[in-house]
């Protein structure tokens, strides 16, 4: 095969070719049209078409399931983006009860710890309420005190002045008497 086309190479050469009748070996288109013939001719005889159809052919089988193949990836892919976007929002709905959730804690904690505060202070306020009321009963029985040694002090300063020794013994035997008559 390789002599067959070395063969014609030289044959088919424009260096042999030159101006004349058609149909001769000097015409440069006939040569050319000749070699041109004989190059489909070993192209037929290698069976070129055939190979370059079966190479474009399984080049076509090829590129088929590569599309296939892309297809499938195309909507394996739509299913994990619809997937994904379920679970995010899901995930955002989650998020928003706990948030919420968290909302409603917080409200119950504030109020609990008002309530708990009310408590206190009300707690408080009795407790200086009876503080008050117990330093007043302590101030009223101290004013009281102090008035009874006051008015006992006073009264022994006008008895005495007032007081004599007749006086004295009356008053001594009277007492002796409401003491006797309460005992017996």
């Amino acid at each position: 095969m390789k002599k067959l086309i070395a063969v014609l190479a030289l044959t088919a050469s424009p260096a042999l070719a030159a101006s004349g009748p058609f149909f001769s070996l000097r015409n440069t288109d006939f040569i050319v049209t000749l070699a041109f013939i004989v190059f489909i001719g070993i192209l037929l005889y290698a069976k070129v078409p055939a190979k370059i159809a079966a190479m474009l052919d399984g080049r076509a089988v090829q590129i088929k399931a590569e599309l296939d193949e892309a297809r499938a990836l195309r909507e394996e892919a739509k299913v994990l983006l619809a997937s994904y976007e379920r679970k995010q929002k899901d995930v955002i709905e989650q998020a928003n009860r706990i948030v919420a959730s968290a909302k409603e804690e917080a409200m119950a904690a504030a109020a609990q710890a008002k309530a708990d505060l009310q408590v206190s202070i009300a707690r408080r306020v009795a407790a200086a309420e009876d503080q008050i009321a117990s330093a007043e009963q302590s101030a009223i029985r101290a004013v009281k005190d102090q008035a009874i040694s006051v008015a006992v002090a006073a009264a022994g300063d006008v008895l005495a002045k007032q007081m004599t020794a007749e006086g004295a013994a009356a008053s001594i035997d009277a007492a002796i008497a409401q003491v006797d008559a309460k005992l017996h």
